[in-house]
């Protein structure tokens, strides 16, 4: 499969072998050839494997090519082969010494120096990456040289005071480029501060009568970056939203939600904590949160997804005093994996980004691995397609968590850190990766995008902590709270727990490094993965480390929290921050955001239709935001902890659905639902009505397996970009009103959230001329419902032979950025609108049918529109359909218009007249489902095609991967 990859790039592959290299770089313990032999043995799978010690391997190839990772890079294998090594022969490797990774390609073929130089670059990332390539005479008997990439720093330069008396231009050149080190004379990397920020703190600090330090600028970045204040939502906004977007939209619907509601308020924790909480049952609650990962994920997609995923576990984790991570969510929105643009981030074709497909497949592995090496599920995700995507990727990664509603009398959602608790950080050590995380998400990504902002997950390490904290430390009683080193590290940790207490005095040089010589700023504002900080009660810390001890997991106290109401750091003695909480927290200026309409006026395009659909439906069915995805839900273990009830996959044939359904509480009949909607190509468009199509098919999903209204949750992903630009701000305040809209009518309140406000890409094309891709402006809405009985889900194929297929909800003639118009070429068009109180109580109608058990299969209408959604349903169920229907519109605009609040439903015959007395006028019978094909008619006609056919057009794009 990997040669054939290779071949389809154009490289010139006759056989590609791989081989696992493991070096040992050890001074104290000289292994014998006895002991190297056996640890070959632990290290390879002797069923597909073979192993060699020192010498070089024997196989036909004309080039070899090693891959293994640079210096300071995580490396996950080579650390789970120290561990190996260490449990087999019973002794510690010493400082200074490691077991590195790498990997071997030999590849046989004609290789040109270009085709030998493509599969070099589609081998590695010259980012965390070094590659050794040698042919094979240079490879000879000796093989490849041996590579021990251990880090290698100066000594630690201490924190030194910045000088922010400067001009405005020069002040402005550290907001955008950071702190100009004195050592190398290179800027540090962006600070993501604009002037008035920088004035403000320049004031602060003229009041205190001295110069900041680095590490109070660097601490001061990370806390007030975008990433982490979500200043565009949090400012005034034109002069009709004096209080925010966030609170004028997202969370004044939320109040209205939880107050109309009463004591049927599902809702335990929104917007406070690491995620959102609901209800799922008297004694349990479950837990809900989706990040975005896009500007790592841009440069290194594997190690940018493989942190989104464990990153966003953590947040679970971090919830209360801790959740346990059930169950994992994807999404992905990347340029189309065909096609290879040439943009650069450097003139004269330097620095290529890397391709649709090498970040398609990267984030798939990196959210894969996350998940699968941490025994997490994942059922639910989607990919969407656009070409805008190809500068930045999206990455949605997201975690819902389950934990009893108390123990011992205390509720466990809750938590406060007190004075004279000590601060404990536990899980991973610190290193120079992801230093700059927080404030490098906050910007476009441009040339001097720094390569220290991407960090690789370890998810063995996170297991441990996550199994100890969760299942023992937590109802053990032995930490009063918790959360995790995500954007900012301990900056950002320490010092939002220390809102609980109202202070904190940390000791930096306590904070144990993967290696010696770091900066005391780095140390606290790296954002290195699989850490979590707590706050442990000094009479319990000798039992807390014990545990952790016992589990193989490291833990440090490293300082006090303290009610002086100042963040105070030390390292080696000096006091290196001291600023008071009020000023870290609420000290930046505040915004007032301007906006400028654009024109949504679009006509709806006038083209001819053809007279028959068949290859319009076959060549639909393969778009590739319609298309098969199984390979990726195959790849992901979304049956592990065995809540398995409604998979991503479903019926016979196998179809992608929209909606998935887990039990995560052993012996209960009840089960978590999730889906999502997403509809980027309706924001340009007309962005209000985007975010409506987005909550009803999120809603949608969801009612589709039977759970009910009044037990769904929301969440808002709002992924924008040029969001500097007034034109983009209105289309966001559009989307946020409709949001609002959207969820009031529903009755379905927010419970957790996140925005990424600047996912543009700015580089040159391959003649140098300038060029920025701006993503469109995507909102994701997930949605989270408690169903109360799984054992009356209703799946989305098609079932018997001789049940009535029928559409439920209004179709409208609206095909603005449909699938069908972006298939032929056509841009325009009116986004479709809905009646949601007809939807609402349309919905209603839904749950109680399928908890009559009226309904046989039930799968909502979305992308692709009404023909797409049966030929799906067919498809799961492996059988035909004979269908007619409804004259008085265009065959093919009623059949791809994308109209929300509509599904397809099958129902027994016997069930027909109940059926129909509970839908009314809302139910269009269309025909039956029976046969092997698939017909269509309006009068005459339309469509006929072997379900065969359609399978195999659905399948067919991702089919080799």
């Amino acid at each position: 499969m990997r040669t054939e990859r290779f071949r389809s790039l154009g490289i010139p592959l006759r056989e590609l072998h791989l081989v696992d290299v493991y070096t040992i770089a050890t001074s104290k313990r000289d292994f014998s050839p006895e002991e190297l032999s056996q640890i070959g043995a632990q290290l390879s799978n002797p069923v597909v494997q073979r192993y060699s010690v020192d010498r070089p391997t024997e196989a036909d190839f004309d080039h070899a090519i090693e891959v293994g990772f640079l210096p300071g890079v995580t490396d996950n294998v080579g650390a789970t082969a120290r561990q190996t090594i260490e449990d087999y022969f019973g002794f510690q490797f010493g400082k200074g010494e490691a077991v590195f990774s790498s990997q071997l390609y030999l590849a046989a073929g004609d290789l040109t120096p270009e085709s030998l130089e493509k599969l070099a670059g589609a081998l590695a990332n010259p980012l965390i990456n070094r590659i050794h390539i040698k042919s094979r005479e240079e490879y000879g008997k000796k093989g490849m040289d041996a590579v021990t990439p251990f880090v290698h720093l100066d000594d630690p330069q201490a924190a030194g005071a910045v000088g922010l008396d400067l001009s405005d231009a020069d002040l402005a050149r550290i907001g955008k480029e950071g702190i100009l080190d004195p050592r190398t004379g290179e800027r540090r990397g962006p600070l993501a501060l604009d002037l008035a920020q920088l004035h403000a703190i320049r004031d602060y600090f003229r009041g205190l009568g001295r110069m900041p330090t680095d590490v109070e600028i660097e601490s001061l970045a990370q806390t007030w970056s975008e990433h982490c204040k979500h200043t565009i939502f949090a400012s005034a906004m034109d002069d009709d939203v004096p209080r925010g977007l966030y609170k004028t939209c997202i969370q004044a619907a939320t109040n209205a939600i939880r107050k109309k509601r009463g004591d049927a308020d599902i809702c335990v924790s929104v917007f406070t904590d690491n995620s959102g909480a609901i209800i799922f049952d008297d004694e349990h609650l479950v837990t809900c949160k989706v990040e975005t990962h896009n500007s790592p994920s841009a440069l290194d997609p594997f190690g940018g997804a493989l942190t989104g995923i464990v990153g966003v576990n953590r947040d679970t984790i971090g919830f209360g005093l801790g959740a346990k991570p059930c169950i994992n969510i994807y999404g992905y929105c990347t340029g189309d994996p065909d096609t290879e643009p040439a943009l650069f981030r450097g003139k004269n074709r330097e620095n290529p980004i890397l391709s649709p497909r090498r970040i398609f497949e990267g984030v798939i592995s990196g959210v894969g691995i996350g998940g699968n090496c941490s025994g997490i599920p994942t059922p639910q995700g989607w990919c969407y397609f656009h070409d805008r995507y190809v500068g930045k990727p999206l990455v949605f990664a997201g975690t819902v968590g389950v934990m009893p509603r108390a123990h011992n009398g205390r509720l466990l959602h809750e938590k406060q850190a007190l004075p004279g608790d000590l601060i404990v950080m536990v899980g991973g050590r610190v290193g120079k990766d992801g230093i700059h995380g927080a404030t490098f998400s906050s910007e476009a990504l441009d040339p001097a995008s720094p390569v220290t902002a991407v960090q690789i997950g370890d998810p063995i390490t996170q297991k441990k902590f996550s199994d100890v904290i969760v299942r023992e430390a937590r109802d053990l009683d032995l930490y009063r709270s918790i959360t995790d080193n995500g954007a900012g590290g301990l900056s950002c940790s320490v010092a939002e727990m220390a809102k609980e207490s109202n202070g904190c005095h940390v000791l930096l040089d306590r904070v144990p490094l993967k290696y010696p010589g770091m900066a005391p700023w780095e140390i606290w504002i790296s954002e290195s993965q699989e850490r979590m900080t707590l706050a442990v009660p000094e009479e319990k810390i000798e039992a807390f480390m014990d545990l952790m001890g016992k589990r193989d997991v490291e833990a440090t106290v490293i300082g006090t929290f303290t009610d002086t109401g100042r963040c105070v750091v030390e390292y080696d003695g000096t006091t290196v921050m001291d600023i008071d909480l009020d000023f870290l927290h609420d000290g930046l200026p505040e915004k007032h955001l301007l906006t400028l309409p654009v024109e949504t006026a679009y006509p709806e395009p006038d083209f001819p239709c053809p007279d028959r659909l068949d290859d319009l439906l076959l060549a639909m069915l393969a778009r590739k935001n319609i298309c098969s995805k199984e390979f990726i839900s195959t790849r992901y273990d979304h049956t592990v902890q065995g809540g398995h009830v409604l998979g991503p996959v479903q019926g016979s044939g196998r179809v992608q659905t929209a909606a998935t359904l887990t039990k995560v509480v052993p012996g209960s009949m009840k089960g978590v639902g999730l889906s999502q909607g997403i509809f980027p190509t309706y924001s340009e468009l007309d962005p209000y009505r985007m975010a409506i199509a987005a909550i009803d098919s999120a809603i949608r999903g969801l009612i589709a397996i039977g759970i009910p209204l009044d037990a769904i949750a929301l969440l808002d992903n709002f992924c924008w970009c040029s969001s500097d630009e007034p034109e983009r701000l209105w289309q966001l305040k559009r989307a946020a009103f409709g949001c609002r809209d959207g969820a009031i009518a529903f009755d379905t309140p927010y419970i957790s959230g996140k925005d990424s406000m600047y996912n543009d890409f700015s580089g040159f094309d391959a003649d140098s001329n300038p060029v920025k891709v701006s993503v469109p402006p995507t909102l994701l809405i997930t949605s989270i419902g408690i169903h109360p009985d799984v054992t009356t889900a209703v799946s989305m194929d098609a079932k018997f032979e001789g049940d009535l297929a029928y559409v439920v909800g209004e179709t409208g003639e609206e095909l603005g950025g449909s699938e069908y118009l972006a298939h032929i070429g056509i841009e325009g068009g009116v986004v479709p609108s809905l009646d949601m109180e007809a939807a609402k109580a349309r919905y209603e109608k839904m749950t109680g049918a399928i908890a009559k058990g009226l309904i046989a299969s039930a799968f909502p209408v979305a992308h692709g529109g009404l023909l797409v959604a049966l030929a799906k349903v067919a498809i799961a169920g492996r059988v035909g359909m004979n269908l007619t229907i409804p004259g008085g519109m265009r065959p093919d605009r009623y059949l791809f218009s994308e109209s929300p609040g509509r599904f397809v439903v099958t129902v027994a015959p016997g069930d027909r007249e109940a059926f129909e007395e509970v839908f009314g006028d809302d139910a269009h019978l269309l025909g039956r489902v029976g046969g092997t094909a698939f017909r269509v008619s309006a009068g005459e006609t339309l469509i006929e095609q072997p379900i065969r056919a359609m399978k195999t057009a659905y399948k067919a794009p991702f089919g080799g991967y």
